[in-house]
């Protein structure tokens, strides 16, 4: 190889020939990390490749191998592509993204061709194309940001800047960013299954393996969306943002629940440390959450030495073996052949060379890996000496608060001892008062003395005049005494006058003392105010004093702690963590009993929560019973007799019945899994019972019109349907044979019903899909003529019966003639907006399709169109053919009425038979409705006119019976009854043999008319009778119209 020319000179200064070596490393390193075998990228494969981008400083080599890969041939080499692609622009060199740049339009395409093909790995490539081109996109848009992500929070600040603007968009192309990372995630583990087994096996790793580089995005781009988002709430008000936090926690869900799965899977537990996210969001509605953040770190361990492969990295022998030889056909199909060979000196010299490069780069890697480590330990010790400092602060805070509680007390304890002193000089002023209270009460009891003792003078004073009456002999010596007693009261009176005035003068001076003490109280209290006040005064002056003395104090301490911190950092640190290690044991042990009391709680909760969905579930189980109850009474009701539905109709309802069996078992299912949501299975329980039941009461009806043999097996289905189904809703009643509960029969007996409704429908017309176009336009065609043709006849007839006839019969003639005119124009009209509506239908609903196509696509529809016209055209012709005999007196009035219900019968059928695809708004649809109703008038005007000519023309007997002897009227009584009961009997026969054939004639409709359609491909003009068609088959437009024009 001495001799291979240089072609092209990189960045680094070496030329081709010089790194030879380098060159067929990555060529060999390409082709083995890119190939067809489903198994993940090896790790030293994907390493050369980055290391050849770092030495030649560019993707050059990489992309000039990759462009002749066969990409769109494999969808597993277009996915090893993808994922070496990323690790390429995650850890190859800067210039690699520009590279990539130039290649935008060859992912792009690479990934819309993928995106169209239905491959499990196909779609998995286009999801990742999408990331790849929206990396490539950010990255060249912000170049601060390197394609690893892994940018500080100063040049993040520095990037968003201070315009909101800027920050806002910034953060939405994050999340786009972001979204794409869990797209990719969500699609992988969607087509995987997440079990520890099966994540070891080597197709599931190649899924697996570009998630770990997924895992390494999601982790910076998270916190940069924290980051940005808490900036924008400081300069944004909350409900402007409202989207970007909704659309924060829908991403923050998906990253969770993607780094949960990935953390359980023993694949990337030995080859990624996945970080583990906060239970809740962060709230960023408060700004102090900022300082909750932890910025999630991810780690990639240590790796083992793989074993080197040198040979096949540089050909030393000159052996054929096979290996060296493709790698040798590799290298020269990209790079062209060598000059020539060099010796196994400059071989070595340059494997030297390169293992010397790639340690150097393993090293530069391992220092970028060390640096950052120093990096984040250094952020977590800024961080703990932060709350060091906090910490600090609050212990001197709180010794400030001890200084000033303690003078608080002091000041407190002085006003105490002042207010003890005012209280002592009250209760001396209490005492005085109160002996000055208590002799105020003596002078007062001398007072009641001298009061009793004038009492008792006076008494003596009566008993002395007393003894004056009695002996009048000492009458001189009563009045000395009485003299003597005067002259004491009147000095016991001038002695009490005068006590009692130095009482008052006594009660005078107490009072002049009490208002004197309390003078001296109010005195007191007013000098204990001062003092209070004074002691404010002094306690403000005492604060300012210890303001200033804890300013000097924490000056001083700062100088101390200054001059300490040097030795004293170290040993503060130690107890701060240990304190911190304590308080976070603490707060564990509390957070533990906290969650140990929640969970009992919300076992309690779900244990009642599991109690009311199983209550709602058994009210919708004992409603759904009473429906389906209600659905098997019908079968044994008289009063539902009359009522009468098709096969068709009950074939929709027990395919829907049997449908929503489906729903009920998958929601059973889900009850079963999570009996805390019943939703599901209540709905599902709701459905089935309705659908059941409608099954239940429309089989009964059908079987009202089936022969005997089928309405009898229809109606024991009907009811085997009905019993099973309330065996299952009982099963569910009880919850230990809830689990248990199966569907099986039910659905049996459902099969049994659509079996039986199959069996009864009539047979369909056989006429090939792409016919049934031309055959409504033919047949509205047809039944168009024929009603013209019934016009003209009817005119022709009103010409014969004016030559031939006159008097009341030329009258009552036309009256019969003149509304049959009527009526066909009224259906001739109703024909014509019926094809109207048929084209409306056709123009909103085929779209794209041709008209053929859509009557083919819509058979059921068509065919009933078919068959209502056909109806129609049928009873025009009949009407014709009862009217021309009526007037030829060869044929009966009634056969008229039966044709003039028969025919608005008909029409009905086509009316309904155009209303099931046609929109309500529809004008079209109106004036039909309008058309039919005139039908319907001019029916009854037909039926009238011929009820009332049949009673002008029919002769009555006169009845007279006068003449009669009584024998003879006995015996016409007796002749007569037998009349009756043979009519009566004749009757009640020709009413069986009528329900005998409209039973054959539900049967056989339909093969009679396709025998009736090979037997006459054309109908006459005038004399051609139209088979009657199947009646329509929605219930109520159909059956019952006919039977009503039939009885009447």
């Amino acid at each position: 190889m001495a001799g291979y020319s240089p072609v092209f000179l990189f960045d680094g200064g070496y030329t081709v020939s010089d790194g030879h070596a380098l060159l067929l490393s990555q060529a060999i390193s390409i082709s083995k990390a890119i190939n067809t075998q489903e198994a993940p990228v090896k790790e030293k494969h994907a390493r050369r490749i980055i290391l050849g981008t770092h030495h030649e400083k560019g993707a050059f080599t990489f992309w000039s191998y990759a462009i002749g890969l066969p990409l769109p041939s494999s969808a597993i080499l277009s996915w090893k592509f993808c994922h070496v692609l990323h690790k390429v622009l995650r850890d190859g060199h800067p210039n690699v993204l520009q590279d990539c740049q130039r290649y935008r339009s060859n992912i792009r395409e690479m990934g819309d061709l993928w995106g169209h093909l239905h491959d499990r790995y196909g779609q998995l490539v286009s999801i990742y194309t999408r990331l790849l081109l929206t990396k490539i996109s950010f990255h060249i848009k912000h170049p601060e940001f390197p394609a690893g992500l892994e940018v500080s929070d100063e040049v993040l600040e520095k990037t968003a800047g201070t315009d909101v603007n800027n920050i806002f968009q910034l953060t939405v192309e994050l999340f786009d960013y972001l979204d794409c990372e869990l797209k990719l995630s969500e699609s992988v583990f969607r087509q995987l299954n997440t079990s520890m087994a099966v994540s070891q096996m080597s197709a599931v790793q190649c899924r697996l393996a570009p998630l770990i580089q997924v895992i390494q995005d999601c982790s910076h781009l998270y916190h940069y969306s924290v980051k940005l988002m808490f900036k924008l709430h400081s300069c944004l008000p909350a409900d402007t943002l409202q989207g970007h936090r909704d659309r924060f926690h829908e991403q923050f869900r998906s990253l969770k629940n993607f780094f949960k799965k990935a953390s359980d899977m023993l694949y990337f537990k030995r080859l990624i440390q996945i970080p583990r996210l906060p239970e809740s969001p962060p709230n960023f509605l408060r700004a102090s959450a900022l300082a909750e953040h932890v910025k999630p770190v991810v780690v990639i361990p240590e790796e083992a030495p793989e074993d080197e492969e040198p040979e096949n990295l540089i050909e030393i022998s000159t052996a054929s073996t096979t290996e060296p030889q493709i790698t040798s056909d590799v290298f020269e199909q990209t790079f062209g052949p060598p000059n020539g060979i060099r010796d196994d000196r400059d071989a070595q010299i340059e494997s030297l060379k390169k293992e010397v490069d790639m340690l150097r780069a393993e090293m530069e890697k391992i220092k970028l890996e060390a640096q950052r480590y120093i990096t984040q330990l250094k952020a977590q010790v800024n961080s703990l000496e932060g709350e060091v400092e906090e910490q600090r602060k609050q212990k001197q805070k709180a010794l400030v608060d001890n200084e000033q509680l303690r003078d608080e007390l002091e000041r407190l304890q002085r006003v105490k001892q002042d207010s003890d002193r005012s209280q002592r000089l009250c209760a001396e002023a209490e005492k005085k008062a109160n002996a000055t209270e208590i002799r105020y009460t003596k002078l007062k009891e001398k007072h009641s003395e001298l009061i009793n003792t004038h009492a008792e003078l006076l008494r003596k004073n009566a008993d002395t005049a007393k003894q004056l009456t009695v002996t009048q002999q000492s009458q001189e010596e009563v009045a000395r005494v009485k003299e003597q007693l005067a002259f004491q009261v009147e000095q016991v009176k001038r002695e009490a006058e005068m006590k009692l005035e130095d009482q008052s003068v006594q009660m005078e001076q107490l009072r002049q003392e009490l208002d004197a003490r309390r003078e001296e109280l109010d005195q007191a209290q007013r000098s204990l105010g001062h003092a209070k006040q004074a002691g404010v005064e002094l306690s403000a002056q005492v604060e300012a004093l210890h303001a200033e003395k804890e300013v000097l104090r924490r000056s001083v301490s700062e100088k101390e702690c200054e001059l300490l911190s040097a030795r004293g950092l170290v040993e503060e640190k130690e107890l701060q963590l240990s304190q911190e290690a304590d308080k976070a044991t603490r707060e564990i042990r509390e957070l533990q009993g906290r969650l140990l009391e929640k969970s009992n709680q919300e076992q309690n909760l779900q244990q009642k929560l599991l109690d009311e969905q199983f209550s709602i579930l058994q009210e919708t189980v004992r409603e759904a019973e009473d429906i389906l109850r209600d659905a098997v009474a019908k079968l044994d009701d008289p009063l539902h007799v009359r009522c009468t539905s098709s096969p068709d109709y009950l074939l929709s309802r027990a395919q829907a019945a049997l449908e929503s069996t489906d729903t009920l078992e998958n929601g059973h299912k889900q009850y079963v899994a999570s009996m805390a949501d019943a939703a599901g299975l209540v709905g599902a329980l709701a459905l089935f019972a309705h659908l059941t039941a409608d099954t239940i009461v429309n089989g009964s009806a059908t079987s009202h019109l089936a022969p005997t043999d089928h309405a009898d097996r229809l109606t024991e289905t009907c009811r085997d349907c009905g019993q099973q189904s309330l065996d299952y809703l009982g099963k569910l009643k009880d919850k230990q044979t809830l689990e248990g509960a199966e569907l099986g029969d039910v659905r049996r007996a459902l099969r049994g019903v659509l079996q039986l409704a199959q069996e009864l429908r009539p047979k369909s017309l056989d006429i090939k899909q792409e016919e049934l176009g031309d055959m409504v336009e033919k047949e509205m065609a047809s039944t168009s003529e024929a009603i013209e043709d019934a016009v003209r006849r009817i005119e022709e007839m009103m010409s014969q019966a004016r030559s031939e006839s006159s008097g009341v019969k030329l009258e009552v003639n036309e009256r019969i003639l003149n509304s049959c005119t009527d009526l066909m124009k009224a259906i001739r009209l109703l024909v014509m907006t019926s094809t109207n509506l048929q084209k409306e239908i056709v123009e909103s609903g085929r779209g794209a399709a041709t008209t053929q196509e859509f009557y083919a696509k819509n058979s059921r529809w068509t065919e009933g169109l078919i068959s209502a016209s056909k109806a129609v055209g049928w009873g025009a012709t009949q009407l014709v053919e009862s009217a021309d005999r009526v007037v030829l007196h060869t044929g009966k009035y009634e056969e008229l009425i039966v044709c003039s219900h028969e025919i608005a019968a008909s029409t009905a059928q086509l009316v309904a038979a155009s209303k099931v695809k046609a929109e309500k708004s529809s004008k079209n649809l109106g004036r039909l409705q309008e058309c039919s109703r005139h039908v319907n008038e001019m029916a009854a005007n037909v039926v009238a006119s011929t009820k009332s000519g049949q009673e002008q023309i029919e002769e009555k007997d006169t009845m007279d019976f006068s003449g009669m002897s009584l024998i003879k009227l006995k015996k016409e009584e007796m002749e007569t009854q037998v009349k009756v009961l043979e009519l009566e009997k004749r009757l009640e026969g020709e009413r069986v043999r009528l329900g005998e054939l409209r039973k054959q004639h539900y049967g056989l409709a339909g093969p009679c008319q396709a025998e009736d359609e090979e037997a006459k491909p054309a109908p006459a003009p005038r004399r051609g009778i139209l088979k009657k068609p199947p009646l329509a088959q929605k219930p109520g437009h159909g059956e019952p119209a006919r039977d009503a024009g039939a009885i009447v």
